[in-house]
């Protein structure tokens, strides 16, 4: 069964680590800077866990940082999976399985993306209020194990309403423009055509990327609260001239660093500081 791969992943894991996480955090392209804020760290390749795939991609480190982030006990993962990989849809998930089994209840997932709405610019943030699975597949496809989650998830609220609100007042209080949208998720490695693009802006998305989708799905069929936070690397393509290229997106992702940092910290302790009352 595949809950036994999740609970042998969780317990190589369990036996290298002294905290218990209640928060997750999986950073995307360029963001892995944040766990250099990290404090009591326990570092874990993810090719020593047993049954985890390897990340590829550049600006994906490929590995687990546990530690305290503002103080908070939280579990990091430094570069995610892709199904542009040539990974399973199961495979990209399984570390938010994993997350799950270790006792997290609040996932943070963050990406690069492009941006589509007119009001967007490169490096602005943007706070992902629903998304449109553009994938062609589903990583919940095939028989469903009702102890992971029910045969027929509700996506109604895919990214928490109350973690939303969390991530706005922290924007306000750190005076941090939090841009709010829906983001696309497309398979890649491609970057999309100007016609997808218009295609994407026809049916109400805001940013394109490729991830963050599955990982939301497994999320809340595993019963965790999820929120969603885009960096606008560059706009997407025919609303800029410029070709597209993944160096860009490294580029972005370097300017808007210390913002980005210090809004995921505030995040992660608000975050924190409401699961303690909460129990």
């Amino acid at each position: 069964m595949e809950s036994t791969l999740y609970k042998e992943a969780v317990q190589f894991i369990q036996e290298k680590i002294t905290i218990k996480p209640k928060i997750g955090l999986i950073l995307g392209s360029g963001l892995g800077v944040l766990t250099d804020e990290m404090t009591d760290c326990v570092t874990i390749p993810y090719e020593t866990v047993p049954h985890f795939p390897r990340a590829t991609v550049e600006g994906h480190a490929g590995e687990w940082v546990i530690g305290k982030l503002s103080g908070i006990d939280i579990a990091v993962m430094k570069g995610r999976f892709h199904f542009y990989e040539g990974h399973h849809q199961k495979q990209v998930t399984f570390p938010v399985r994993v997350m799950k089994y270790l006792g997290i209840r609040n996932l943070i997932v963050t990406n690069a993306a492009g941006g589509i709405h007119p009001n967007f610019s490169a490096g602005d943030f943007m706070l992902i209020t629903d998304h449109l699975n553009l994938m062609g597949t589903n990583p919940l496809i095939g028989p469903n194990d009702d102890r992971l989650g029910p045969r027929f998830p509700d996506m109604s609220e895919v990214y928490s309403l109350q973690l939303r609100m969390i991530a706005k007042r922290a924007a306000q209080d750190l005076q941090i423009p939090l841009q709010e949208g829906v983001y696309a998720a497309m398979v890649g490695p491609v970057y999309e055509t100007p016609a997808e693009v218009r295609m994407i802006a026809t049916l109400g998305g805001d940013a394109v990327g490729m991830s963050t989708v599955p990982e939301a799905i497994v999320a809340n069929h595993s019963g965790l609260s999820v929120l969603g936070l885009s960096v606008i690397s560059n706009l997407a393509a025919g609303i800029q001239k410029e070709k597209l290229s993944h160096q860009e997106v490294m580029e972005t992702a370097k300017q808007v660093r210390s913002n980005f940092i210090q809004l995921i910290k505030k995040i992660v302790f608000e975050i924190g500081e409401k699961t303690d009352e909460n129990g």
